[in-house]
């Protein structure tokens, strides 16, 4: 088998997945990571449909659902904290919901797998990838703090902004479709005993602002909850490490708002792990140039927003393993493969999130906002096969071919 040494850019979901499954077919992925160790803390992802289908491959359910945040669905309240609509976990069956049967934490995902990983895998964790030089058998690569080193293919699995893609695919600006709002999300404390529902307070556009929503998810410490903040806005002029204003412009779009939020907006100076973005997708014709690969939210993210990032991160990895080991390492065929396979169920994703991504988050009207808390009302008496299905329809495009691991390994 040809390509066995392999380097993966970043150790969030899709890296460390990767890692797993070619360390399984012979090959010998090494992972490279920006951050100084394995994060924690976070928001929560789902793992939908075939995705869970690959994590029960990985053997790692029981241990995801022991690390389960215990979400019990999605309740939408007014300003006074009444719950005005909600959906359980049960509404769509499995994984069709806002909440799906399997949620955790995206970190306690990732340790996960590194921890299934790391005694077969090589792990550099407080480096980056700088510079990129490809020839007819092989990628050189440079690093911020370690010894220039050869690998035989690169995978960048290195998020929204990756390094990897702008290194051998050009600025990100070619790739990033603009989804029109923004997204805060940290860890704040919370007196609000909330048993498990993810907690929703949207106000709809009006008096000169966007509409908006403030949210607070379930932690499995007691006291504290991820909160979360969605806005409508055009970009707005900032340095893109420049804290300080990036919290402003959640303050200044969130304040005087009712409910919970006085407190949110007061513990984000103090906030350990805030997070801050636009909500993009990435958009691409082709996910490889030569010997690199792109992986997950670098070549295909369907926003932030979508419930389905870590479901194409795990499949993604999945196949583009496969796709390798059934081609015994040329790149050039499992690399055509990988992006055949993968297509179908990252359009669809994309599509569905643009869809319905941000409508119930952030209304344009007081109208629209009643039609969807309507909506939530009357899905739970609604017989299952009348219940909407578009995520979960989604969710399940991919059947999952057997790879076979080799014999010689």
């Amino acid at each position: 088998m040809e390509n066995r040494s392999i380097l993966i850019s970043g150790a969030g979901i899709a890296g460390p997945a990767l890692a797993y499954w070619l360390h399984r077919y012979g090959f010998h992925p090494t992972v490279v990571e920006r951050a100084p160790a394995p994060r924690s803390g976070g928001h929560a992802v789902d793992i939908r449909g075939t995705a869970r289908e690959v994590a029960a491959r990985m053997g790692i359910v029981a241990r995801v659902r022991a690390a389960g945040t215990g979400a019990r669905g999605m309740a939408f309240v007014d300003g006074t904290g009444k719950r005005v609509a909600k959906m359980g976990t049960d509404v769509f069956g499995h994984s069709g919901g806002p909440v799906a049967e399997l949620s955790i934490r995206r970190t306690d995902l990732a340790r996960i797998i590194y921890d299934g990983t790391r005694a077969e895998v090589e792990y550099v964790f407080g480096d980056a990838v700088t510079a990129v030089e490809q020839d007819s058998d092989g990628v050189h690569v440079q690093f911020e703090h370690g010894e220039p080193r050869r690998f035989d293919l690169l995978v960048g699995a290195d998020g929204v902004h990756s390094n990897v893609r702008q290194l051998v695919f050009g600025p990100e600006e070619r790739y990033l479709r603009d989804l029109g709002s923004y997204m805060a999300l940290y860890t704040a404390p919370t007196e609000l005993a909330h048993d498990g529902w993810r907690l929703m307070y949207t106000v709809p556009a009006g008096n000169g602002r966007p509409g908006r929503t403030a949210a607070l998810y379930p932690q499995l410490e007691a006291g504290t909850a991820l909160t979360g903040f969605f806005v409508r806005s055009a970009p707005l002029p900032h340095a893109r490490g420049d804290i300080d204003a990036q919290k402003r412009i959640v303050i200044s779009a969130f304040e005087d708002d009712r409910w919970q939020v006085p407190a949110m907006l007061e513990a984000i100076w103090d906030a350990p792990d805030f997070y801050f973005d636009r909500t993009v997708q990435v958009e691409m014709d082709t996910w490889s140039r030569d010997r690199t690969v792109l992986l997950g939210d670098a070549s295909y993210c369907a926003s932030p927003m979508s419930g389905i990032g870590t479901s194409l991160a795990l499949v993604g990895a999945y196949i583009l393993a496969g796709e390798l080991a059934a081609a015994d390492g040329d790149h050039t065929r499992a690399y055509t493969g990988y992006q055949q396979k993968m297509r179908l169920f990252v359009d669809r994703a994309q599509e569905f999130a643009r869809a319905s991504g941000d409508g119930g988050l952030m209304p344009e009207t007081p109208r629209q906002m009643w039609m969807r808390n309507q909506t939530i009302r009357t899905l739970r008496f609604l017989p299952k096969r009348f219940v909407p299905r578009g995520m979960e329809k989604v969710a399940d495009t991919v059947e999952l071919d057997e790879y076979r691991t080799p014999a010689h390994h």
